[in-house]
């Protein structure tokens, strides 16, 4: 039986509900890369434009960005596990819907709005994951599961390409969204046994309505402007009208959440100094990463000239490397404590950001796969101790809340990051082809050098980002809120 006043699961069904809950981050993240590479396919089965396909991935995002807090703070008053499964129900039928209805109703228009309800679940998904570790884990057990659920994100996203990849080769694209069927199936059956029921949270003055929809309408138009502004052009009236609504939104959203009695957001928590470093580093580390997952495939494929198929493979070096370290980081959280494993992650996390930042023309494949094993390795050892240092050092009522935070910080800034590294490269290739000493070099050489440069210049903002984070994780102290003060001494274990 479970314990009803702590919610915490017992030691033995410790494998099963960290597995459910992994099974959640797994196809999430499945879903983020495996849709992607299946667009093409998808843009001729409708004979719809590259710009009008991509919102097969854009509408998703847009809505689970959105979503995301919402949801926290529903989890928070509804409970976990009534959250958790809805979830998985909503993101099952979605990927039916998604595969299905296209064939059958509207064509391409349906297959957006299937992906829209998708996402839906997703954020529901996302938005407890942490929490539930956070509330259901034994202290000894929080490290170790944090770090199982971050592999097997990384998993997900590493085999999305080739999995989607091969189906949409020898199956169809439909089965990009059918294979989340049977896996959410068994999730559901397996949640509703292994999860422990929560109490729901008694709120004062009801739910904050206008506060989620400020939220969503903020964070959507925030999605909306940096994925779509290159393609609008971002002065166009459309990307200035969504900027503006983006604006009025979250300043309104801020100021809102800050009078209302029970806010979605506690913008209170935001005063302490190590809360906001903190969730500050999370949210750097994957701003960082999105430059390298989004920017390396284009040099792997235009500079090193190898196949979409190779480049892929190329790239699963960060993933597997980043399950590795995560396998470690639940061994040595206990021992080392979360502040140390944050800083000595910064060390090979910079190192890696650092070999990116020379890459040439010539670079053997090797010294690419080291820099994306140092990276991935790094990322590895600092996700789940800062996001369990976060989700410590606010009480329990509002674990919720501080897990979807948490999954804003890491889709949100991925998000700015793709849009903020194109510009970079597009304004490094035409800054340096201006100044290129083109008499030195023969002219079949002079476009691949510029554009390798081009994207060693992108890549300096990561190593700037590297050092940042390392200098942010000596600055944290780890602070334990009372709630969880029996947890105490085993969490800040050699953390000083």
């Amino acid at each position: 039986m479970d314990n009803p006043a702590t919610g915490t699961a017992p030691k033995q069904g410790f494998a099963l509900l960290v597995f459910s809950i992994s099974l959640a981050m797994f196809m999430t993240s499945l879903d983020g890369t495996i849709v992607n590479i299946a667009l093409p396919t998808i843009s001729e089965s409708f004979n719809v434009s590259t710009s009008t396909v991509s919102w097969v991935a854009t509408s998703y995002l847009l809505v689970m960005v959105g979503c995301v807090l919402v949801f926290g703070k529903v989890a928070d008053t509804l409970g976990y596990k009534r959250v958790f499964l809805s979830g998985f129900v909503i993101f099952t039928i979605g990927s039916f819907f998604c595969g299905f209805l296209p064939e059958f109703i509207a064509g391409f228009p349906s297959l957006i709005g299937s992906r829209m309800f998708q996402a839906v679940g997703a954020a529901m998904l996302m938005s407890v994951a942490a929490a539930m570790i956070s509330t259901f884990v034994a202290p000894d057990q929080k490290g170790k599961a944090m770090s199982i659920i971050m592999m097997l994100a990384a998993l997900g996203t590493a085999l999305g390409p080739t999995i989607g990849g091969v189906l949409t080769q020898y199956l169809s694209w439909h089965w990009i969204f059918f294979i989340n069927i049977p896996v959410g199936i068994v999730a559901i059956l397996l949640g509703a046994k292994v999860i422990p029921a929560s109490c729901p949270v008694k709120r004062e003055g009801g739910f904050d309505r206008l506060g989620a929809v400020l939220a969503f309408t903020g964070l959507a138009s925030l999605v909306f402007v940096v994925s779509e502004g290159s393609t609008f052009g971002w002065t166009s009236p459309v990307i200035l009208s969504m900027a503006v609504l983006m604006v009025v939104s979250l300043g309104w959203f801020v100021r809102h959440e800050q009078s209302v009695t029970d806010p979605i957001l506690d913008i209170r928590m935001f005063k302490k100094r190590n809360f906001v470093i903190a969730n500050l580093i999370l949210a750097l580390v994957f701003f960082s990463l999105s430059g390298i997952n989004y920017l390396l495939p284009f040099y792997l494929e235009y500079v090193q000239h190898y196949e979409t198929s190779t480049a892929g493979l190329v790239m699963t070096a960060l993933s597997f490397a980043m399950m590795i370290a995560g396998l470690i980081a639940g061994v040595a959280f206990n021992r080392v404590g979360p502040r140390r494993l944050c800083i000595i992650a910064s060390i090979p996390l910079i190192l890696g950001y650092f070999l990116m930042t020379m890459l040439h023309t010539y670079t053997s494949i090797g010294f690419v796969m080291l820099a994306l094993a140092l990276i991935g390795f790094g990322l590895g050892l600092i996700v789940s101790p800062i996001t369990t240092m976060i989700m410590m050092s606010v009480s329990k009522t509002k674990a919720g809340m501080l897990s979807s935070l948490t999954s804003l910080e890491r889709n949100g800034p991925q998000s700015i990051g793709i849009a903020t590294y194109n510009a970079l490269l597009i304004l490094g290739v035409v800054m340096i082809a201006k100044s290129y000493e083109i008499t030195k070099e023969a002219p079949v050489n002079i476009k691949l050098e510029v554009l390798s440069a081009g994207f060693d210049i992108a890549f300096i903002l990561s190593l700037i980002m590297g050092i940042v984070i390392l200098i942010l994780s000596l600055a944290v102290k780890e602070e334990i809120h009372p709630d969880y003060a029996a947890e105490a001494k085993i969490l800040i274990k050699g953390g000083e």
